[in-house]
């Protein structure tokens, strides 16, 4: 009998095991891809820094968003060696192309498509790997470029509480903080699309930075056009080029006491990868004055 106990376990002490070098294999370094618990729609990726386990009580998320391409990967990559040596998790969202099944695009730029909300769905995700790190990251940092900076900055108005700081990379269209113009291309109907009031104190309190290359000038895609299924009125009012709607959200960020920031990047199009310095030293910047004390 007593050999039989021993027997099992020792084999409970090699499901121990294997767990464990499971959590190693797919949940640390340049992690697998998931499909998200909540919508196995959307899936995501990591990085998880090696001394992560040591010491994870100072680590902060750094979320990563793709552009219409969906270059998820790509993205976390970018940002890896900086979240290995300033403490950071990287979190790469996948949203697809086409979860309603018509092909759509562009849904996740815009925060509501149909009764799909991107903005839960990334929240879902990083509740689901907060877990799975056995970590509360608090406030995050988050980028996104092209199609990702129009989800950026759309989350941002939702959920200024979540963010720490946020990076606005290109994006082809966007909202302005207007009362007088409906969503997506003002904030008129906010409160009754998502059942709160715009918290513009909570807004102040994020380090906001607008991104854009200084050759970003081509206007084909991002020009909306009478019957084009993201047509408003007023919608390309905010510039005919990406810089000029990038300087136009930063207007209306600092009217509204947001200090706000724009890097127009020389020599440089429509590109993301080839402004993620200059986001990494956004966040850098962001991150020594939290650690100086500055706002958390």
């Amino acid at each position: 009998m007593s050999e039989l106990i021993e027997s099992k376990e020792k084999t409970g002490e090699e499901r121990d095991n294997q767990a464990a070098r499971n959590l190693q294999l797919y949940y640390r370094g340049s992690t697998t891809i998931f499909s998200s618990r909540h919508d196995p729609r959307f899936q995501f990726c990591m990085y998880v820094p090696p001394d992560f386990d040591q010491n994870k009580n100072d680590y902060r998320l750094l979320i990563a968003v793709h552009g219409t391409g969906r270059a998820m990967v790509q993205y976390r990559d970018a940002f890896a060696e900086f979240a290995r040596y300033n403490r950071c998790v990287v979190l790469a969202p996948l949203f697809p192309v086409g979860p309603l099944g018509d092909g759509n695009s562009h849904g996740f730029k815009y925060i509501i498509e149909q009764d799909l909300r991107y903005d839960q769905i990334l929240l879902a995700m990083v509740e689901e790997i907060s877990s799975s790190l056995n970590h509360d990251f608090g406030r995050f940092l988050l980028f996104g470029y092209s199609g990702g900076g129009h989800f950026v900055h759309r989350f941002l108005f939702i959920h200024p509480e979540k963010v720490l700081a946020v990076s606005i990379g290109a994006p082809g269209s966007v909202t302005l903080l207007d009362e007088d113009k409906e969503w997506w291309v003002g904030v008129k109907n906010f409160a009754a699309l998502f059942g709160k009031p715009l918290n513009y104190e909570a807004l102040k309190q994020v380090y906001v930075q607008l991104v854009v290359g200084k050759v970003d000038i081509e206007t084909w895609e991002i020009t909306h056009r009478p019957g084009g299924r993201y047509y408003l009125p007023g919608c390309n009012d905010a510039g005919v080029t990406r810089i000029e709607r990038n300087t136009s959200l930063l207007n209306s960020l600092r009217s509204h006491g947001v200090n706000a920031v724009q890097n127009i990047v020389p020599n440089v199009g429509h590109d993301g990868v080839k402004v993620v310095d200059q986001v990494k030293d956004f966040f850098f910047s962001v991150l020594e004055r939290v650690n100086a004390g500055e706002k958390q």
